[in-house]
């Protein structure tokens, strides 16, 4: 094979990596998950110290987390998604709360922006999940003024979350070459990715709370409103649905900090402030 033809190849495999992905995001309800992570949102905007009349870019912005809370700060915040469903969700809790915001359908890995547009440029637990993530990093370097700041909340691989999707690639495996979306989640990567652009990049590691009625109940909600695992679970067979279940609920077990019936389980993620140069 040509050094082109293979090239082709491999952006064939991630264009068909990012059909999936985004069958799999459309799927379901992520607004009924993504609603209950807007801490992370309010948070990463604190820790951006974003100032009123900042203009403020939201990538795989979802239903709008970090978008509310950047708009709450009297930002100019564009929010984007292409996943047009949840665009739409974003759009009525901005309405609902009385805020002023722009919502625009765009691919991560190719923003229909001008180089140097925003003065922030935030994604919490999206961007994180494209198939080629140098593009992607690339594109939110590229969309940031100088002394800008790019904002990220991103599972860790040893975070709850992280190990959930270990769990479910045992079940199905992503595609030969395809990179961990939690490879976001390691400082290291961080670094390759954005350390020739930045002039400082700060990362720490917080953890968001998942708060449910059980573990069983938390396992409904995924199962019916989350894509990835709403899809791991229609790809199986009754018996390996089974299998699946357990040892979701398994890893749950080993988490689980409530004392009680309930779901309290800390997942860990990297909160990663990039100052660009």
């Amino acid at each position: 094979m040509s050094a082109s033809a293979a090239v082709q190849t491999a952006q064939l495999d991630l264009d068909a990596l990012k059909a999936r992905q985004h069958g799999a995001w459309s799927s379901g309800d992520y607004a009924i998950v993504g609603s209950t992570l807007q801490i992370v949102g309010e948070e990463l905007c604190e820790a951006l110290d974003l100032h009123a009349g900042e203009s403020v870019l939201d990538v795989a912005a979802g239903n709008g987390n970090a978008t509310l809370a950047a708009a709450r700060r009297w930002c100019r915040v564009v929010s984007t998604d292409y996943v047009p469903s949840l665009l739409e969700r974003g759009k009525l809790r901005a309405a609902a709360d009385g805020l002023s915001v722009e919502f625009r359908a765009a691919d991560a890995e190719a923003l229909p922006f001008k180089d140097a547009t925003f003065d922030a440029v935030l994604s919490t637990f999206g961007v994180m999940f494209t198939p080629n993530q140098d593009r992607a990093a690339s594109e939110l370097i590229r969309v940031c003024k100088s002394g800008g700041k790019i904002g990220l909340a991103n599972w860790t691989p040893d975070g709850f979350i992280g190990q959930l999707f270990k769990t479910l690639g045992k079940y199905l495996p992503p595609p030969a070459g395809a990179k961990s979306p939690a490879l976001w989640g390691m400082q290291t990567r961080i670094d390759e990715m954005f350390g020739s652009s930045a002039r400082e990049i700060t990362a720490q590691r917080r953890h968001f709370v998942f708060r449910y009625r059980s573990p069983e109940h938390f396992l409904e909600i995924f199962r019916t409103y989350y894509g990835p695992v709403l899809k791991a679970f229609a790809a199986l067979d009754t018996g390996k649905q089974d299998s699946l279940k357990r040892d979701i609920l398994a890893l749950i077990a080993t988490l689980n900090r409530s004392g009680d019936a309930t779901m309290v389980v800390p997942s860990e993620y990297l909160e990663v402030v990039v100052t660009r140069r």
